[in-house]
Order: C-alpha cells, then structure tokens, then sequence
C-alpha cells in the first residue's frame, strides 16, 4: 500500500510540474530583447547585436536581438506579450504597461525625447503652415514623437495634412531628400543615426515639446532575478570603455534606473490611438 501511495504522489507531482504555467525565461535557454523598428532591420540588427551581446555577457542573461518588419507588427508582437524584453517608444510603454503588463527597467540617463518635422533643403519651406493641405510622410500611425506630437500640434494649429506611413524613420528621412514628399515627421536621435548623404539633404523645420524617452521593459513573467541581473548590467555599461563605445553606436551615453509612473507625462496627454 506504502509503494502504492507513493508511485501515485509521485504521478501527481509530475503531473503537476507539467500542468503549471512556466515563465518565458523558464521555458528557454535564451531571452528576445525586441527593438522598435525606427529604422531597418539590418541596421537594428548591426548596432544593437554587439550591445546585447555585450550585456548578455554582464548579466549571465543570454539575449536574441529581434525586431518585427515594420512599427504596427512590433504593436501587435507586445499585446501578445511576445518578447521577454523590449526597447519601445514612450506611448508604447503605456499601453502595453496597462494591457501587457510590460515594467519598465531603464531608460537613457538625462534623456528627453523630441519629435522633429523635417523638410528638404532649398524646399522654399520655411514655416509650418506652408504645409497646409499636403501630403507627409510618417513612420507609423502610433509612433509617438514621430507622428502623434507632430500631427497633434498640426491640428491645433489648424494645418490640415493627409499622412502617409512609410513603415521607418529611415523611410521618411530618404523619402523626403528625394522629394517623394514636402515634409516627415522623425526623430532627433534616428535623424542623427540618418546616412550623412541623406541628412545632408535636409533641414529641421520644427521640433515638439519633450517627454520621458523610450523605455527598456521586462514581461511579467520574466523572472524578478532575471530582470534584476538585465538591469544592473544596463545601468553599467557606460563604465567599461567597451560598453561606452556601443553606446556610442546608438547613439546612447549611459542608463538609468526606471519606474513605470516615469511616463505619467505621457499618459495625462489621454492618446488613443491603440
């Protein structure tokens, strides 16, 4: 009866251990460090490997740098809760905070973000209102300073526009050096990521109010040691000269710590546009 009673408890707690929902870190050898894709994948891909290979190595945490083809599918991948962390811009924070879960471990140090408009050089664009009733390019319809502060600041103006997503930040930059459209709506740190050929052929017409940049964030069920060890290497890249130079890559000095009430000044601004 003994052995009876013991080989069925020892069913159950294998079947238990079966049955039990397992974290993303419990279930895999290696953790998805996702970034929005501003700009293409090869070239996320190219400045961010050596990062995170670098911050794997710090941490113990062994990361996969991933992205998705374009800012609507990266949307999708973090409502399912897809990636274990994630690189995203400051209105995504806090929409896939609240419907996700998603918690923010980090951001850049002394760090604000600021959407631009820019125009190509020698366009006779001088002011805002030149852009009435024509046509600008926009990476995607929820790219927060790239696209919701500058239309948002558009409307209240009463400048009517028609949008066209063109699905990057790079896209827009090279799209408007080579007169496909007036005007874009970009970014301060991905315009000066932009190929010098390119910039060269632009000019800022305008420049938003700044917010609280993109946040790094962990899922839920990333395990609190794990994240833990994610963020403590984060916070001291920029202390070895092998993390500051791949800081440098992107354009990056240093981290630091971060708390999801960080971007209360995006959320008073009531978007809605997930």
């Amino acid at each position: 009866m003994k052995t009876f009673i013991s080989l069925i408890s020892g069913l159950l707690l294998t079947f238990q251990a079966l049955c039990a929902p397992q974290s993303t870190a419990q279930q895999k050898e290696s953790l998805t460090f996702a970034v929005v894709p501003q700009q293409s994948a090869k070239k996320l891909a190219k400045l961010w490997t050596p990062l995170l290979t670098e911050i794997s190595k710090k941490s113990g945490v062994k990361l996969i740098f991933t992205t998705a083809p374009n800012i609507p599918m990266f949307e999708q991948r973090l409502a399912k809760g897809e990636y274990d962390f994630a690189y995203m811009n400051p209105y995504h924070f806090v929409v896939y905070n609240k419907s996700a879960g998603y918690q923010a471990l980090a951001k850049q140090k002394n760090k604000r973000i600021q959407g631009i408009i820019v125009v190509k050089k020698n366009s006779g664009i001088t002011e805002l209102g030149q852009l009435k009733d024509l046509t600008l390019a926009f990476p995607a319809p929820a790219a927060f300073a790239a696209t919701l502060l500058p239309k948002a600041d558009l409307k209240a103006q009463g400048i009517a526009i028609t949008s066209r997503y063109v699905s990057s930040h790079d896209s827009v930059y090279l799209s408007v050096a080579r007169g496909l459209f007036p005007a874009g709506g970009g970014i301060m740190r991905t315009f000066n990521n932009a190929p010098q050929h390119v910039r060269d052929e632009l000019q800022i017409l305008w420049k938003t109010p700044k917010y609280t940049p993109h946040a790094i964030a962990n899922h839920p069920l990333v395990p609190h040691e794990v994240s833990q060890n994610l963020q403590q290497s984060l916070l001291t890249l920029h202390t070895s000269e092998q993390g500051a130079q791949l800081l440098k890559a992107i354009n990056f000095t240093q981290f630091e710590t971060a708390q999801d009430s960080d971007w209360n000044d995006i959320r008073v601004l009531g978007i809605d546009s997930l």
